[in-house]
């Protein structure tokens, strides 16, 4: 698992967009005990937050202990630095694995084999994932998609390909349950949307090398746009089990 995200831990917890309860309900229909739940890649709990609240108790996972310091405190959650394809979770312990936004990065084979390890019979597993921002303001819209598909050609991580193909792909070798398309929807402000901007991680390898700002031309169109922008969050879900 890569850890692409610690170096901005606080921004990235700031700027990221906040998972919805409908993407939980739509999970928890499938689940059938609520004991403890495992929320791996859990940066710094942006998904965990919605769990705590169902489960007596979540355990936490992440590489980064720069985004874990900035994840929000509950009773019935822990913490823990681990890897994801390697943990210390007791074997059939888990009712519920969740990973959002960051399958992408892991080692498939040696995480499905950790999933099925660590869930009890009948668990279940969900990914989560967010494509690429829409925003209704077409000029603005347009201008975002210059910058993802043309300035920064090149400095995206090749793993990134994972989440343009809405995460089917991936292997996932699970019984899998149908979901119905899922979207986030903001109302956002100019700094809003460039403060999200700023965490992409190819934009950061961008000022690693260039000394410009690559989001120059967008900053400028946005002094002259509405306040607020409708910004959407396209969502890929897939939710499974280990068939018996």
């Amino acid at each position: 698992m890569k850890d692409l995200f610690s170096q901005h831990s606080f921004g990235y917890k700031q700027a990221r967009p906040h998972y919805s309860i409908q993407i939980i309900e739509e999970i928890l229909k499938y689940v059938p005990e609520f004991g403890f739940a495992w929320d791996c890649g859990a940066g710094s709990g942006q998904l965990t937050q919605l769990l705590a609240p169902y489960f007596d108790h979540v355990v936490a996972t992440d590489i980064s202990a720069a985004q874990l310091q900035h994840a929000p405190y509950f009773e019935n959650v822990s913490y823990q630095l681990q890897p994801a394809e390697q943990t210390s979770i007791p074997t059939q312990s888990i009712d519920l694995v969740t990973v959002a936004q960051a399958i992408h990065w892991f080692n498939f084979d040696a995480f499905y084999a950790e999933v099925k390890r660590v869930l009890k019979p009948h668990g279940v597993i969900a990914v989560i994932g967010y494509g690429l921002i829409q925003v209704q303001q077409v000029e603005v819209h347009n201008l975002i998609e210059q910058l993802y598909a043309e300035t920064l050609n090149g400095y995206w991580e090749p793993e990134r390909r994972y989440i343009d193909e809405q995460y089917q792909t991936i292997s996932f070798p699970f019984h899998e349950y149908p979901v119905p398309q899922l979207s986030l929807n903001y109302s956002w402000t100019a700094q809003q949307l460039l403060a999200y901007l700023k965490t992409w991680s190819a934009l950061q390898h961008y000022q690693t090398i260039h000394s410009d700002d690559p989001l120059q031309h967008l900053a400028q169109a946005l002094t002259d746009a509405p306040e607020r922008f409708s910004v959407t969050f396209p969502i890929w879900l897939r939710i499974g089990t280990v068939l018996a």
